[in-house]
């Protein structure tokens, strides 16, 4: 593969895809796009995307196929049912969707020997602002030669792009992102709901502890949410965290390790989801520290 402009086909035109689609779109690219509710093609082919009704046809008409799918069990559907049969051996597959490890190598080797097309794995960070941005941290796992052509094609929406190693590095890397930053949300909101009940002026906390050892990114964006229960628009999901706390338990259960903080989070996240806050956003966390 070495043409230096490619077609894409992007998969999955939600939180993340939308802006993601639309940047690569202002960069040049050719971009095909499916999603599952065709009304929310309708921001991205306003911006020149060409909407495709079946998955396969985009496939065929694309060079490269990027995924930003919801989780493990829809891009194992999707490659499975729809991207195996359809690619041949000159396409790549970039996904950005954050799934299972042991998944990922699974559909990696069942691609490449169906058809001789190769995966790489580049789970992004950043949430929806730095999608909109182009300042996406990506963890990569995949060939050096693959790697390279995936810096080139996602150049418009990543600050920084990480070999981290073979299929399914990208995904491990990912998982542990996701361990400190849901412990981190975790620990915020609790901190928000104590500060809040006992008097202080909330919104504030974020300014006091800027630039300190407690600051963070997550810091000074769900605190202020926090404080004022601003939980609108939604930018991430309850979710999509308790997904991938769910994968950092399982593998740690796999290799013995033990994860007893982010096992508590899991656990606490669930308990959030299960009180109605599965699709909303991590800053409610709040509320399940708030005094009744």
């Amino acid at each position: 593969m070495t043409k230096k402009q490619y077609t894409l086909g992007f998969i999955g035109i939600g939180l993340m895809g939308k802006p993601m689609t639309l940047r690569l779109l202002d960069a040049g690219f050719k971009v095909n796009v499916w999603n599952r509710s065709a009304d929310k093609l309708i921001s991205v082919t306003d911006a020149g995307a060409i909407a495709f009704s079946a998955i396969a046809d985009l496939v065929k008409a694309s060079d490269i196929i990027i995924l930003c799918l919801a989780n493990t069990e829809v891009v194992e559907s999707i490659v499975q049912s729809e991207i195996i049969p359809s690619a041949s051996a000159e396409q790549l597959i970039i996904d950005l969707s954050s799934i299972h490890p042991e998944t990922t190598k699974q559909l990696a080797a069942q691609l490449n020997q169906h058809c001789g097309a190769n995966w790489i794995d580049a789970p992004v960070s950043g949430g929806t602002t730095g999608a909109e941005q182009g300042t996406l941290a990506i963890m990569a796992g995949g060939s050096a030669d693959d790697i390279q052509i995936a810096r080139q094609v996602l150049k418009p929406v990543y600050k920084k792009l990480t070999h981290m190693g073979g299929v399914g590095s990208g995904q491990l890397t990912k998982i542990c992102n996701q361990m400190i930053v849901s412990c981190n949300v975790m620990v915020i909101a609790e901190m928000m709901a104590l500060a809040k009940s006992s008097g202080i002026d909330a919104e504030k906390i974020p300014q006091a502890l800027a630039g300190g050892f407690a600051d963070s990114k997550p810091l000074q964006i769900v605190a202020p949410e926090m404080a004022s229960e601003t939980f609108e628009p939604i930018k991430w999901r309850v979710q999509t965290l308790l997904k991938d706390l769910n994968m950092a338990v399982d593998l740690s259960s796999q290799q013995g390790n033990s994860i007893p903080m982010s096992g508590l989070a899991a656990q606490l996240m669930q308990l959030h989801a299960n009180q109605g806050f599965l699709d909303r956003d991590p800053s409610t966390l709040v509320k399940l520290f708030k005094k009744p």
